[in-house]
């Protein structure tokens, strides 16, 4: 489950369960700096005991985190500079860290490697319990892991590294598990933004006036739920589903009652 921004015309946020791939809730905002009040308001309509949350660094706010430990949740929260003071801390923990070989210093590593087309990416996770020097620590409700994840690319030759840095309240995971969650939260983009951008064409939506923007942003997801639920035609895109189900109304029907037939 994940709550980010999911529109460049029509901000909202959603609530996105990455291992059923499917939108739980949002809410409109009419600012992108909304989305911090807008958070705690949508987890406040979950039901998240034993969920794991992970948000954008946006949403790496205190308040949030104590409301997501408060639900039955554990949170991983992205760092950066808006959280200045804790991402410097984390940051320099991790550098000072891997310099001295993790000496004294309890860890866990994990590191995987995919290529595919001409391009190789290697992912290291590193995961620390050592959080009891951190200054902010009891600010920061149930605070148990400090997490690094660090990506290789290469491309044609050329090879690219980037570094982020994340907080959890996991305590029991290690950096294999703690790294596949923050894989996961990437879901989002392939599975739900890009599917309404390109098959759906939500970007170029004019809808501006009362609630008409929000209430077709639901209905999209819902169809977009709905087609990958209803599995007759195998090996078929969802664009290919929207084409069968606007030309054969059996179609359209059998995909109708795959949302009545889940629910």
């Amino acid at each position: 489950m994940r709550a980010r921004s999911a529109s460049r015309r029509c901000t909202w946020v959603s609530a996105w369960a990455a291992e059923n791939a499917v939108v739980l809730g949002q809410l409109a905002t009419e600012e992108k700096s909304n989305e911090i009040t807008a958070i705690p308001q949508l987890l406040a309509l979950l039901e998240l005991t034993g969920a794991t949350v992970t948000i954008d660094a946006m949403g790496c706010q205190r308040k949030i985190a104590e409301a997501i430990v408060n639900k039955g949740a554990d949170y991983i929260l992205a760092l950066k500079g808006n959280q200045s003071a804790l991402h410097d801390e984390v940051v320099e923990f991790f550098a000072h860290a891997r310099q001295t070989g993790f000496k004294d210093t309890p860890f866990t590593f994990h590191e995987t490697v995919d290529g595919e087309h001409g391009r190789i990416e290697v992912r290291r996770v590193w995961a620390s319990t050592q959080v009891d020097w951190m200054s902010v620590r009891k600010e920061w409700k149930k605070l148990g892991t400090l997490v690094l994840v660090e990506s290789e690319r290469t491309v044609d030759g050329t090879t690219s590294t980037e570094q982020r840095h994340y907080i959890s309240s996991h305590g029991d995971l290690d950096a294999e598990q703690l790294g596949a969650r923050i894989r996961a939260h990437w879901s989002i983009e392939n599975s739900l933004h890009w599917v309404l951008d390109v098959v759906f064409d939500e970007d170029r939506c004019r809808i501006r006036q009362g609630h008409g923007a929000e209430n077709l942003a639901w209905m999209r997801k819902l169809a977009l739920a709905a087609f990958k639920r209803e599995t007759s035609l195998k090996n078929k895109s969802v664009n290919q589903k929207r084409k069968t189900a606007a030309w054969d109304h059996d179609y359209a029907l059998r995909v109708l009652l795959s949302i009545s037939a889940e629910a």
